[in-house]
């Protein structure tokens, strides 16, 4: 397996948005919580490991699942409305940050446990 170089922009631990979230709509409308990064172990390739905070996502309705992507593709740029932006947006407002840490706790009720998120930037 090859060493494995992580760029300096990798994302951590925390809330995003994926670009497809409305502003106008609920504060959790495509947000997700960032619980770790993976690496595959057949491949090597690193992979981010996340879960929706909003309910109508499928991984959700199939089992409270999580959703895993190449850390490339989680990384790239979109094109919407003719710009290019991040697929993901590290969201890095602390009021944001504490209502979806509310919802994640209300949708995730056996992922309750000590010391979760400890960092005052995570929640």
């Amino acid at each position: 397996m090859p060493d494995i170089e992580l760029p300096d922009n990798a994302p951590k631990q925390g809330y995003y948005y994926h670009y497809k979230h409305d502003p106008n709509g609920s504060i959790n409308n495509y947000a997700y919580r960032i619980d770790r990064l993976g690496l595959h172990t057949e491949t090597g390739e690193v992979l981010v490991i996340y879960r929706p905070l909003y309910v109508e996502a499928k991984v959700f309705q199939l089992g409270r699942f999580g959703d895993v992507r190449p850390l490339s593709m989680f990384m790239e740029e979109v094109e919407k409305g003719g710009k290019r932006i991040p697929r993901f947006q590290r969201i890095e407002n602390y009021e944001v940050m504490a209502k979806l840490r509310a919802i994640f706790e209300e949708m995730y009720p056996e992922e309750r446990w000590p010391g979760q998120f400890s960092s005052p930037n995570v929640l």
